[in-house]
């Protein structure tokens, strides 16, 4: 919650439950017109074991990382044994610390928030995360502590935008961190580890892309509650603002509904797409079999997107990805000339011209594209034409210009009838 006070915008998930943030996740922040990166990590403490172990280890990882620390302690429950322990890595690490006193929500706390000057870390910083209270001093006290800002060249457009989208537990995270080279996300067996999006910069095949690790979306983003619900909200937003979206499918596993959802879900925002079928390695001969029989009968309706079989625990066929993100992207960014697109679509209604309907049969005027990012091509037309009509145009035109990789939209413009004008 503080993180969310702190950027001035509401892109944490937040519960009021412990262990709800889990990885190392960057928030663009700006103050006092210093721009600044926020590292919000999971809790920290010396005994974990399993999972929080491993969300511990993401915390020492964005220490030695960081600049300075923000180092954040509950007022209503006073110093602990963990708080001392944090404080011994903190020394430890060399790194300026500002100590925020939390949920200081009026003043009947401060006394409280005094008493964290046992910690000898300095002034602590009395805030409230829940009201805003105090936050003001608090960033001041962390631009205090930062180095200058090197001169650097302002990048333009800057690495390709990668969304990893799937249900829970098909391996997301896995492969993040094999794409990597390094355990960037806490990963586990239990469905539902990640729940921020994660945002890494990656080198695929000499490429370097902005990956964004999103949580599993469920079977019915209404039906979630709690985190679980904000999670699902922001692995949306994670869809809309990639560029391609990976979507792993568990290959050893009968491709479910959701499956089908989640690439309706993706077509529908009209993101390039690649469909990863993971974890290979769990697969025989027979479950090849049936899943080859499984696409023929399920992804049919997406067989313009490229398919790789990988296995993020092995890194088998991973280093395939990088071409079919490439080949995605350009069938994403592909513009066809107002001149090719009526040639094509003369021959297509002269071979093939609209059935009749009522005694009328609606034909082709013109066409153009009316943009890339993905292919919409707006087509003005005589009168309405089936939606049967316009599927096969679309299927045509993939057979003619490819389009591997991206949704195609066609929109039908009927002219407007005398009396309407």
């Amino acid at each position: 919650m503080l993180v969310n006070r702190l950027i001035g915008r509401r892109e944490a998930v937040v519960q009021d439950v412990p262990g709800v943030t889990r990885d190392r996740v960057s928030y663009d922040a700006q103050w006092a017109g210093r721009d600044f990166v926020i590292v919000d990590t999971g809790g920290w403490a010396p005994d974990a074991k399993g999972m929080a172990a491993r969300i511990a280890e993401q915390a020492e990882l964005a220490i030695d990382a960081a600049d300075a620390v923000l180092f954040v302690v509950d007022t209503t429950v006073g110093v602990q044994d963990v708080d001392e322990a944090v404080v011994r890595v903190l020394r430890r690490s060399g790194k300026p610390v500002v100590l925020a006193a939390n949920k200081v929500d009026d003043a009947r706390g401060e006394p409280d928030a005094a008493a964290m000057w046992n910690l000898g870390l300095g002034e602590p910083f009395a805030v409230s995360a829940m009201h805003g209270r105090g936050t003001g001093d608090l960033l001041d006290a962390v631009v205090a502590v930062l180095p200058e800002a090197d001169e650097v060249e302002e990048e333009v457009g800057g690495p390709r935008r990668v969304a990893l989208v799937g249900r829970p537990n098909v391996g997301k995270s896995s492969l993040l961190n094999r794409l990597a080279g390094a355990e960037r996300v806490v990963v586990d067996d239990v469905a539902g580890t990640t729940v921020d999006p994660v945002d890494e910069l990656v080198d695929v095949g000499g490429v370097v892309y902005r990956f964004v690790d999103t949580a599993g979306i469920r079977r019915r983003v209404k039906e979630a509650s709690g985190h679980e619900y904000y999670a699902s909200l922001r692995t949306m937003s994670a869809i809309e603002r990639a560029e391609v979206c990976l979507v792993l499918i568990d290959a050893s596993e009968t491709i479910s509904d959701q499956d089908l959802r989640i690439l309706t879900m993706v077509e529908e925002a009209g993101r390039a797409l690649v469909i990863v079928y993971n974890k290979w390695d769990l697969t025989d001969d027979e479950r090849r079999h049936y899943l080859g029989r499984e696409i023929e009968r399920d992804i049919q309706a997406f067989a313009w997107a490229p398919g790789v079989n990988v296995s993020a625990l092995t890194g088998r066929n991973v280093a395939r990805l990088s071409v079919a993100i490439q080949t995605a992207l350009d069938g994403w960014e592909t513009r066809i000339s107002t001149g090719k697109l009526n040639a094509f679509l003369g021959r297509l209604a002269a071979a093939h011209p609209h059935p009749v309907r009522g005694g009328k049969q609606p034909r082709i005027l013109f066409g153009t594209q009316a943009q890339a990012c993905p292919p919409t091509f707006a087509l003005f037309t005589t009168g309405v034409m089936d939606a049967g009509y316009v599927r096969f145009i679309e299927r045509r035109m993939r057979e003619e210009f490819g389009f591997e990789g991206t949704p195609v939209k066609v929109e039908i413009r009927p002219r407007a009838k005398r009396k309407d004008r």
